[in-house]
């Protein structure tokens, strides 16, 4: 039976993967599993509810807040915030988790459940799976006094807004910047902390009705906030996901600046101001070469995990790391947030570009950008990837003419039969010509029977 927590929580189709009776039974079991250490002590649980705006995430908050309270958990409905606000909250509130209803930058008909330990740490494995376990058994019931309360968590974005002004190291003022919210969670607070920063805002994809969130905005369509940025003259732009986990930029001519060339531009920063942990970067396997060599010419480590925002995370967490992330734009700065967060990344880009009097384009050439092509081959036998001679032998092939000047990344996917085949090279000629020539030989090799 597969897995039902995926890489970020509980994920599906609203109504029809993730359904009613599904969410109050997630948050029953959430409820036996997560609140134990309150009861423990003879008091009861807390637990915050975020959500972003799509519309099914009022049924799901709804039945999430119902399971709950009727567990014996006092639940504060903090009602639409982008995911690292709920985090910041469960710790501000010094409650026994949180629970975070998104699907990040898919669109409206799908939804999610993620939750967070104390703290607004995202869950190990390990507890995960003794929530999907509790489903099955026997439920909390209890009567009287002991049914947990429902609260309005009336000043949550006040809170979050004032943390994310207090983790800001300079003003942006004389910055023209627009903010591209996706319809999305980041609506309410981006353009609001801006301003509140200093900076001259213009808003774009801020009106979610429930079912236009990440619709042609947001960092997975970017054209909108190019345009925008070209129409009104901006120093820059900053787009969100759906609930405002991550962040890309575009500079003052439309080019963009993914999440790589971001963590180059805020590690050089930090290691400037003495706040990089033990001057290393964490970044993924994705991250374009360019990255790692323009930390190696500035005396940065860069360490290297598996794709995945949560890997980056234990990392960080193991070793005390202070700056982490991912190409898709999801940033961790573990001195204010324990997970990623657009608002901030995009505000520290604000300011960097403020305090150093240099645009954006001129910081984000610190990192040559080297072209990265990925092909994915589909109804492949993802596990013999590593084992079959001839793949194996077109790959050692394509590196050795590389040669330093490139790489190639070979990944099964982990929900589809299918391999991810990514070449990066100083030219996209060569890098697209590897890319093909090897993506045939895993498709010729690996074909299920």
């Amino acid at each position: 039976m597969a897995r039902l927590f995926g890489t970020d929580g509980v994920r599906g189709l609203a109504n029809r993967d993730l359904t009613l009776e599904m969410s109050i039974q997630l948050a029953q079991a959430a409820a036996i599993v997560m609140g134990e250490d309150a009861r423990s002590r003879g008091i009861k649980p807390k637990a915050v509810i975020g959500r972003d705006p799509r519309i099914s995430g009022e049924f799901i908050a709804a039945a999430v807040a119902a399971g709950l309270s009727s567990s014996g958990v006092d639940v504060f409905d903090a009602g639409v915030l982008p995911t690292p606000a709920t985090a910041f909250l469960t710790a501000d509130l010094d409650a026994d988790f949180g629970v975070m209803i998104s699907a990040s930058h898919n669109a409206a008909p799908d939804n999610g459940i993620k939750f967070f330990a104390r703290g607004g740490h995202k869950l190990d494995d390990a507890i995960e799976d003794a929530i999907e376990a509790a489903m099955q058994a026997p439920k909390l019931a209890p009567v009287g006094a002991g049914v947990g309360h429902i609260t309005r968590f009336a000043d949550a974005e006040d809170r979050y807004i004032v943390h994310l002004l207090g983790a800001l190291p300079n003003r942006l003022d004389g910055l023209k910047v627009v903010v591209d919210c996706a319809h999305g969670a980041a609506a309410g607070v981006s353009p609001e902390v801006f301003k509140d920063a200093g900076a001259e805002v213009i808003v774009i994809g801020a009106d979610p009705d429930g079912l236009n969130i990440n619709d042609g905005y947001g960092s997975t369509h970017l054209s909108a906030l190019q345009a925008a940025v070209l129409e009104h003259g901006a120093d820059l732009g900053v787009a969100h996901d759906g609930d405002a986990d991550r962040c890309l930029a575009v500079d003052a001519s439309g080019a963009v600046v993914d999440g790589d060339q971001i963590m180059a531009i805020l590690a050089l920063s930090m290691k400037e101001r003495g706040q990089l942990a033990r001057n290393t970067l964490v970044a993924t396997v994705m991250s374009n070469l360019g990255l790692k060599i323009a930390m190696r010419e500035h005396g940065i480590e860069m360490l290297e995990t598996k794709v995945g925002d949560r890997y980056v995370l234990e990392e960080i967490r193991a070793n005390g790391y202070t700056l982490g992330g991912e190409q898709s734009g999801h940033v961790i700065f573990s001195q204010y947030a324990t997970t990623g967060d657009g608002i901030l990344t995009g505000l520290k880009i604000a300011a960097e570009v403020n305090r150093k009097g240099k645009t954006l384009a001129e910081l984000a050439s610190v990192m040559t950008v080297y072209p990265q092509v990925l092909i994915n081959v589909k109804g492949v036998d993802k596990t013999r990837t590593d084992s079959d001679e001839e793949v194996q032998a077109v790959v050692r092939e394509c590196e050795a003419e590389l040669r330093g000047t490139g790489r190639v990344l070979l990944r099964a996917s982990g929900t589809e039969p299918l391999v991810r085949v990514m070449v990066e090279a100083a030219d996209e000629g060569t890098a697209k010509s590897w890319a093909e020539r090897i993506a045939r030989v895993v498709e010729q090799r690996l074909a299920l029977k």
